[in-house]
C-alpha cells in the first residue's frame, strides 16, 4: 500500500493510462466502505440535475404542481397509516414512524404529515450512499424491484433502534425518485433489550449496525438475509413482520406515484419534487430575512450519562444575519468515549429540522428544504458531533437537549418578527420518560421493547395560553401515547397507574407548561423480566422557561422493593395510593424498602410486585408567574394539578382552603411585596458577574464542556482535565460498579478490616 501511495504522489511522472489503472485498482480494492463524511456533513439540497432542468422547463404551472404535490402527500399519509395500523413494534402502533418521497438525487421532497419527521430528514444520507456506492457496483446494483434496509446512525439515522426500508422507483427503465419508510422498531440485539442500551460502552455493544444494503429483490424479502437479521435480535417475529410492513408501505407509495406518472407524466413528477424543495428553501430564506439581525446565547444541561450524574453542557449561540441563520454549538461537552449519550452531527441536524418543520414553520411542505439553508457549527468529537467510534445508542439525550437549546433561542427571534407562522412557545418537555422492558413474557416468548408513554411530553406554554398537558413528543407532533391495556396482552407486567397527571409537576409562569403524568409498573407473570429507563432530568431540569417563565421540576425514579403489590391489593387495598408523592411519603408497606434513583436506570430483573415509578415531565412556563390569573391557579387546584400550599407559595396568592375563593386584596399585597423583595435580592449585572463567575469549574463538580467565554478549552469532569476544542482526547468514565466497590473498600478499611486477609 505504501508503494501505491508513493506512485500516486508522483502521478505527474506516470502516464494518464497508468494513473487511470491505479485509480481503478484502488477503487476495486477498497478495504472498507465506511460512513462517507462528504455525504454525512451535507444537509443542503443536491444541485439541480439536467433531468430536473428539462422537466421544469416543460412543466412549471403552479396549480398543477400544487395538485400533484397534494396527491403525493396523500400517498405518503396513506403509507404512514398502513405502517401505524399493521406494524408490530409499539413504536409503530403509536405513530413513531414516517414515510417520504425523495428525488432521484436522494433529497427528501415530501413526508407524511404524521410521524417522526426527524427520520425522513436523515434518510437522504443513506440514499445518497446507495447512489454513490451501489449504483454501478457489479455485485450489488440498483434495479427495479430492489429494496434497501439500514439503521446505523453513522450512515444516516437517529440510532440503531430505528430501521428504514428504501425503495427506488423507475419509469420506463429510468430512476425517477425514491420512497422510504422508517419505524422505531425497538429490539435490535443490543447488550440490553429494547434497542437503546444505556450500558453500551462501545459501538459494538449497540446491536445491529446495518449500513445500507439490499434486502429486497423483485419486491421480495431475501430469506437468507432475513434469517441473518432475525438471528441477530431477541424478537425474530418483530423483525420479519415490520420489514414486510415497511416494504408494503413503500409499495403503496410506489402505486400512488405510478398513478401520477400515468395521468401527468414523468416530467410533471420530477418537476413537482424539485420545485417543491426549491420553493420551500427560497421561502425559508425569505422568512429568515424578516427576523431581526442579532445573536442569542443559551445553554441546556444534561445531568447524567444515564449511568452517573454529571453536568454536560449543550452550548448555543444563534446568530441571524440577513437571510442566514447560524447555530453555533461550540463549547458543548466533549464526547464520552464509553457512554452512549453522544450523537453524530447528522442526528443533531435532523432533530433541529423537526423543530423548524413542526414548531416554527408548520405551514410549509414537510421536507429537507425547510432546514437546508440553516448553518450548524460544532466542535469535532463533541457530544453533538461525535466520532464514528463513539457509542450513540442514546443519542436522544444529546439531540433532544440540542433541540431545546434552539427552541429556547428562536423564541427571541420570533417574538420580534412582524409576521409569525405559529405562536411563540416556550420549550416542550424533551426527555423520553418511559419504561424499556425485556425478558420472557407470560407466553414464553423473549421480548424487548418499550412503552409508548414517552409520547406524552408536556407542551410548552404559549404567549397567550397554558401548555397542553401530555400532548405529544417533540420528535413526532402527531403521535399517540398508546393503550397499556393492549400492550398487557403481550407483556407480563401491569401499569398500575398509567397516565395520571402528577400533582405539582409544573413549570410556573404567567402561562404554565403542560402537565406530565405518573407511571407505575410491577412485574406479575414472569420470573425473567426486567426494566430500564433512559432519560435525564432528576437533578437539573432539561429545559428552560421563556420570558420569565420557569423550567419544569426534576423527576427522579422511585422504587418500592421487598413487597408484592398484587398480594397487598388483595389483602390491604387501602394501602395503595395512586401517586408517587403519597406512596413515598406515607410508606404504608412496613417491610418494604423505599429508594430514589436518577432517571438513567440500567436494565435489571424485577421481582413480582415490586413497584417502579416515574413521571412524564412538564413543558416550560412563559412569562412572569406573578402575572398569572389567580382564577387560572384555582382551576389547577380544582383539577388536582397543583396543591393548595404550592399554589400559594409559588404564585403568591391567598386562597381560602375550603371554598377556594381568592382573597384579592391579600393577593395584591403579597405580589407587591414579592416585587419589592425581588428588587432587594437583585444586584447590578456587573456586581453579579464578579461574585458569580469563577475562572474554572468547582473541584467537586463533574463538569463537561466550555466554562465562561473560553470556548477553546473543554473540561472533562475535573478542572485539571481538559482538551482543546478542535483536538481529540479520550474521555472515559469509570464503571459505576468499580466506583462503588472502591468506596466500599475504603469503608471496610476504616473499620480496620484487611481485604487481603479475607482473600
Amino acid at each position: 500500500m505504501t508503494q501505491i501511495i508513493s506512485v500516486e504522489n508522483s502521478a505527474k511522472e506516470i502516464s494518464a493510462e497508468d494513473a487511470k489503472l491505479i485509480k481503478k485498482f484502488l477503487a476495486d480494492n477498497t478495504l472498507f466502505l465506511g460512513p462517507d463524511p462528504e455525504i454525512m456533513k451535507d444537509h443542503d439540497l443536491m444541485p439541480r440535475t439536467e433531468r430536473e432542468d428539462e422537466a421544469i422547463n416543460k412543466v412549471n404551472d403552479s396549480h398543477l404542481i400544487a395538485r400533484i404535490r397534494d396527491r403525493l402527500q396523500s400517498g405518503c399519509d396513506e403509507g404512514y397509516e398502513m405502517v401505524e395500523q399493521m406494524g408490530a413494534a409499539p413504536g409503530a402502533k403509536w405513530g413513531d414512524v414516517i414515510t417520504g418521497i425523495y428525488s432521484a438525487s436522494g433529497d427528501l421532497a415530501i413526508a407524511s404529515a404524521g410521524g417522526v419527521l426527524l427520520f425522513s430528514a436523515l434518510v437522504h444520507h443513506p440514499i445518497k450512499y446507495i447512489i454513490k456506492n451501489w449504483w454501478n457496483e457489479p455485485t450489488v446494483g440498483v434495479n427495479e424491484g430492489d429494496g434497501f434496509i439500514h439503521n446505523d446512525s453513522r450512515y444516516g439515522n437517529v440510532h440503531n433502534t430505528d430501521q428504514s426500508m428504501i425503495v427506488p422507483i423507475f419509469h420506463q427503465g429510468k430512476l425517477v425518485c425514491w420512497v422510504a419508510s422508517t419505524v422505531h422498531e425497538g429490539e435490535n440485539g443490543a447488550i440490553e433489550p429494547g434497542g437503546m442500551p444505556s450500558m453500551a460502552e462501545s459501538r459494538f455493544d449497540e446491536g445491529l449496525k446495518m449500513s445500507p444494503f439490499k434486502v429486497v429483490q423483485n419486491y421480495q424479502i431475501r430469506k437468507d438475509l432475513l434469517t441473518f437479521l432475525q438471528n441477530s435480535v431477541r424478537e425474530p417475529k418483530l423483525q420479519y413482520e415490520d420489514m414486510k410492513v415497511k416494504l408494503f408501505a413503500c409499495l403503496r407509495m410506489k402505486q400512488r406515484i405510478e398513478e401520477t406518472l400515468k395521468t401527468d407524466g414523468p416530467d410533471a413528477l420530477v418537476s413537482t419534487l424539485r420545485l417543491t424543495m426549491e420553493n420551500v428553501r427560497a421561502e425559508v430564506k425569505r422568512r429568515l430575512s424578516e427576523w431581526p439581525d442579532m445573536s442569542v446565547r443559551t445553554y441546556i444541561i444534561q445531568d447524567s450519562t444515564l449511568r452517573e450524574n454529571c453536568i454536560a453542557k449543550v452550548n448555543l449561540k444563534a446568530t441571524k444575519k440577513g437571510d442566514r441563520l447560524i447555530l453555533d454549538f461550540r463549547g458543548s461537552a466533549p464526547e464520552f468515549s464509553n457512554r452512549p449519550t453522544n450523537t453524530v452531527l447528522a442526528g443533531l441536524k435532523g432533530m433541529i429540522s423537526q423543530l423548524f418543520m413542526c414548531y416554527i414553520w408548520p405551514d410549509l411542505p414537510r421536507g429537507q428544504a425547510a432546514f437546508a439553508p440553516i448553518e450548524v457549527i460544532t466542535d469535532p468529537y463533541s457530544i453533538l458531533n461525535s466520532s464514528y467510534n463513539a457509542p450513540n445508542s442514546q443519542s436522544l439525550m444529546s439531540i433532544f437537549t440540542g433541540f431545546t437549546a434552539v427552541q429556547h433561542a428562536v423564541t427571541k427571534f420570533l417574538y420580534s418578527c412582524p409576521e409569525k407562522y405559529t405562536k411563540v412557545q416556550a420549550p416542550a418537555f424533551n426527555m423520553i420518560n418511559t419504561f424499556i422492558w425485556g425478558g420472557q413474557n407470560q407466553h414464553g416468548e423473549i421480548l424487548g421493547n418499550l412503552c409508548a408513554d414517552l409520547n406524552g411530553m408536556g407542551g410548552g406554554a404559549r404567549l397567550d395560553v397554558d401548555g397542553e398537558p401530555a400532548l405529544a413528543p417533540i420528535f413526532a407532533t402527531m403521535a399517540d401515547v398508546g393503550e397499556q391495556e393492549i400492550n398487557e396482552e403481550e407483556v407480563p407486567f401491569l401499569q398500575l397507574v398509567s397516565k395520571k397527571f402528577t400533582r405539582d409537576a409544573i413549570a410556573p409562569g404567567k402561562y404554565r407548561g403542560g402537565q406530565g403524568y405518573t407511571m407505575m409498573v410491577a412485574t406479575k407473570d414472569s420470573e425473567e423480566w426486567g426494566f430500564m429507563t433512559t432519560t435525564q432530568g432528576a437533578k437539573v431540569p432539561p429545559i428552560q422557561g421563556t420570558f420569565g417563565g420557569y423550567a419544569c421540576g426534576c423527576y427522579p425514579l422511585s422504587k418500592i422493593q421487598g413487597v408484592d403489590i398484587y398480594e397487598e391489593l388483595l389483602k390491604n387495598p387501602e394501602k395503595f395510593k395512586h401517586s408517587i408523592e403519597e406512596l413515598m411519603n406515607e410508606r404504608a408497606f412496613e417491610s418494604a424498602s423505599y429508594t430514589t434513583h436518577h432517571m438513567g436506570l440500567g436494565f435489571e430483573i424485577s421481582k413480582r410486585g415490586e413497584l417502579i415509578m416515574i413521571s412524564q415531565g412538564a413543558g416550560a412556563g412563559y412569562g412572569d408567574l406573578l402575572e398569572r390569573d389567580p382564577e387560572a391557579v384555582v382551576k389547577d387546584i380544582r383539577e388536582n394539578l397543583i396543591s393548595h400550599a404550592v399554589a400559594e407559595h409559588v404564585y403568591k396568592l391567598k386562597i381560602d382552603p375550603d371554598t377556594l375563593v381568592v382573597d384579592v386584596k391579600a393577593t395584591e399585597l403579597l405580589r407587591a411585596q414579592e416585587r419589592k423583595d425581588r428588587l432587594k435580592r437583585g444586584k447590578p449585572f456587573n456586581e453579579f458577574v464578579k461574585e458569580w463567575t469563577t475562572s474554572q469549574p468547582p473541584v467537586y463538580l463533574p463538569y463537561f464542556g466550555a466554562w465562561g467565554d473560553d470556548l477553546d478549552t473543554l473540561y472533562m469532569g475535573a478542572p485539571d482535565k481538559t482538551r482543546k476544542a478542535n483536538e481529540y482526547r479520550p474521555n472515559y468514565m469509570p464503571n459505576p460498579k468499580d466506583v462503588r466497590i472502591a468506596a466500599l473498600e475504603v469503608a471496610i478499611k476504616q473499620h480496620g478490616i484487611s481485604l487481603e486477609e479475607k482473600r
